[in-house]
């Protein structure tokens, strides 16, 4: 067995550095506020604390690993743990600076009061992430494309991204998604990225969910980053069962669309986008043409080639408070939603599943419906 990249072992430890200050600021917080004087109570605490990081560190094994009932639902309760431990520290950075500025008028505020109000809320914020991760929206919106040929004219492309099928979502959620899909009518269905994730046991079952969807021009799907982490070839593998179309650097011209779809480079390799996409065969610039690919990058390579309408997903737009303020530093503009620049439009889904916990604070899970319409 070979050493882990040296990458990934300074990304667990940074990792395990944060989710360790995270449980040590909830147990201050809570001793401290809660008056949790005696030795045994804190003792009590802190085995909790660290069992539940021993749970969580486990769990991104344990995903990989099994592929059962149990297995899934043990590692997205420890999973769940650490996104209420974030929406709980978040709570109790607002009651230290509540129970601070009390002290303005009262030298002596009831500090007890300040931390149940915090577990309460954290509790309350963590049940509406729960059913805001569980239940999309949908996002319409219309994209006016120079030279659309006539076919297209008035149609809708529906964009499923980060489904993350395998542990953080299972089949009854792929089921409800593409009950709401088909109920849009779309002409096209297109998967951006992260379809799978987790061990490949279950991947067949969960890929012939997609069979159900039934738009006229076709299903079409490039691979995301956890497809690189499961394996594109199994990945691939399991929608050879379905009518889902993988492009693969590849095109398809329903209806005279190009919907060219770039795959994800694999792990540690990079990838000049604009290069792809020149490369693939038959592509024309001057003809109006649809994008896949997963990450919102490159933009002004992507631009160059002629590409009309870029579709991607991948941030998920943060998934949990704060980390909106994260992807947006490091995708600007581009983290979600529409932007029209020129002869170009670039689309970013906030993604339909979620990736590790059930839960999402930051953003709506969403499935995308996109109107074509001509210049």
């Amino acid at each position: 067995m070979g050493l882990m990249p040296r990458g990934l072992v300074v990304f667990l430890i940074v990792a395990l550095a944060i989710l360790f200050g995270f449980q040590y600021f909830i147990y201050f917080s809570t001793t401290r506020l809660l008056g949790i004087n005696g030795r045994g109570g804190r003792r009590i605490l802190m085995a909790a604390l660290v069992f539940l990081l021993a749970g969580v560190v486990a769990s991104v094994f344990l995903q990989r690993s099994v592929d059962t009932a149990l297995g899934r639902g043990i590692a997205g309760a420890f999973q769940l743990s650490i996104a209420f431990g974030l929406n709980l520290a978040m709570a109790f950075l607002l009651a230290w600076a509540s129970w601070g500025f009390a002290r303005v008028w009262n030298p002596a505020p009831r500090s007890a009061l300040f931390g149940w109000i915090a577990i309460l809320l954290a509790a309350l914020f963590s049940v509406y992430g729960v059913w805001n991760a569980t239940h999309p929206r949908v996002e319409r919106m219309t994209v006016r494309m120079n030279g659309l040929p006539p076919e297209w004219r008035g149609k809708t492309i529906a964009q499923i991204s980060d489904l993350h099928l395998g542990f953080s979502g299972g089949r009854s959620f792929a089921e409800r998604v593409i009950r709401m899909v088909n109920a849009e009518r779309p002409a096209a269905v297109v998967i951006t990225g992260d379809l799978f994730d987790g061990g490949g046991a279950g991947l067949d079952g969960l890929a012939d969910a997609l069979n159900a969807l039934n738009p006229r021009m076709g299903i079409y799907f490039v691979t995301g980053n956890h497809e690189t982490y499961l394996g594109v070839a199994r990945a691939e593998e399991a929608l050879r069962r379905t009518e889902v179309r993988v492009l693969h650097d590849d095109m398809a011209t329903p209806g005279g669309l190009q919907i060219v779809g770039i795959a994800y480079p694999d792990r540690g390799e990079s990838k000049d986008i604009g290069a792809a996409i020149r490369n693939v065969r038959g592509f024309d610039p001057a003809k109006a043409s649809v994008l896949l690919y997963h990450s919102p990058v490159r933009i002004p390579e992507i631009k160059a080639t002629g590409i009309r309408l870029q579709l991607s997903g991948h941030t998920h737009r943060g998934q949990l408070f704060p980390f909106q303020f994260i992807t947006r530093r490091v995708y600007g503009k581009y983290d979600h939603g529409l932007n029209v620049e020129g002869n170009f439009t670039i689309y970013t889904s906030s993604g339909t599943g979620t990736w590790g916990p059930r839960m999402r604070t930051s953003s709506h899970a969403e499935i995308a419906i996109i109107r074509l319409e001509p210049i």
